[in-house]
């Protein structure tokens, strides 16, 4: 009996297309919760510079914008498409907004509570680092920038695994 994994899920996309998680098997997945104002809002550059340093080698990275907390992502697809895609220029996927916590919460999110219980996103910029099995290697809180060492040791951790 195989245990579920990151695969299994799928993201309506902020362009309406759909992403399925099963489409990057074995690659890692680095999964975050966005807001566009939000005082981690500037990290979507950083995500747009590990994206940019590491796709080649495999790493997918995924926004998702989320409301659930501070009212931080009020707007639409164009509102954060203003924001993320024209002001910091993101290239990487997003997805369409979803709930990330509660009973609402994306079936990704419930599930990643579920196996990481103590590691739920408390705010935004909360980022999931899916390993090549489709299993959550790492999980890394809002104030961790997508430059910070601990975060780019785990992504060449789970690069080098390939």
């Amino acid at each position: 009996m195989s245990r579920m994994t990151a695969y299994a899920f799928r993201f309506k996309g902020l362009d309406e297309r759909d992403i399925a998680l099963a489409d990057y098997a074995g690659k890692p997945i680095l999964v975050v919760n966005t807001a566009s104002h939000c005082g981690y809002t500037p990290q979507y550059a950083g995500l747009q510079a590990l994206w940019t340093q590491y796709r080649e080698r495999g790493l997918m990275v995924l926004g998702v914008p989320s409301n659930d907390f501070g009212n931080q992502e009020p707007g639409g697809a164009v509102d954060i498409s203003k924001i993320a895609l024209q002001e910091y220029r993101v290239s990487f996927p997003l997805a369409a907004k979803a709930a990330v916590k509660g009973k609402d919460a994306h079936p990704f999110y419930r599930w990643a509570a579920e196996a990481r219980p103590l590691e739920t996103p408390r705010w935004n910029f909360h980022k999931y680092l899916i390993g090549r099995d489709g299993q959550i290697k790492a999980a890394f809180p809002s104030a961790v920038t997508p430059n910070d060492p601990r975060l780019i040791a785990a992504i060449e951790v789970e690069l080098a695994a390939g």
